[in-house]
């Protein structure tokens, strides 16, 4: 049974820091595409960071370019987000998810664009909330 066991959300101030973790288990962990979402409350779920566990690359939302950097441990089947200079507009709750087996889209750019899919992504953590305050 494939369980994504996420942590590390909290409150803080803007400018401040966060760091998420993945811990994933009953899945094959080498070689996917992992990657962090966030839903806003009204907002549809959005794409923050992936990272391609073969070999590490990582790609991210122009928003979070800079601020946040996601890592793997792979001795500990576990992702990490970074969060950094935090800002009012990264409150949400971030969710952590491993894409469909050989679906590797998330973890690609077309045409200089990146955008991952919800619907590539098959199995999902409980999530955890990220609150920024101004």
């Amino acid at each position: 049974q494939v369980q994504l066991v996420e942590s590390g959300g909290g409150s803080v101030q803007a400018g401040g820091s966060l760091r998420l973790s993945c811990a994933a288990s009953g899945y094959s962990y080498r070689s996917n595409c992992m990657g962090w979402f966030r839903q806003a409350p009204g907002k549809e779920r959005e794409g923050v960071a992936t990272i391609y566990t073969g070999s590490g690359s990582t790609l991210y939302a122009d928003s979070v370019k800079g601020r946040f950097t996601i890592s793997q441990d792979n001795a500990k089947n576990t992702v990490y987000l970074q969060m950094n200079s935090l800002k009012p507009e990264d409150t949400a709750m971030y969710y952590c998810a491993i894409s469909h087996p050989g679906v590797l889209r998330g973890c690609l750019r077309y045409g200089g664009h990146w955008s991952p899919l919800v619907g590539d992504f098959g199995y999902w953590g409980q999530g955890t909330q990220v609150t920024v305050s101004s």
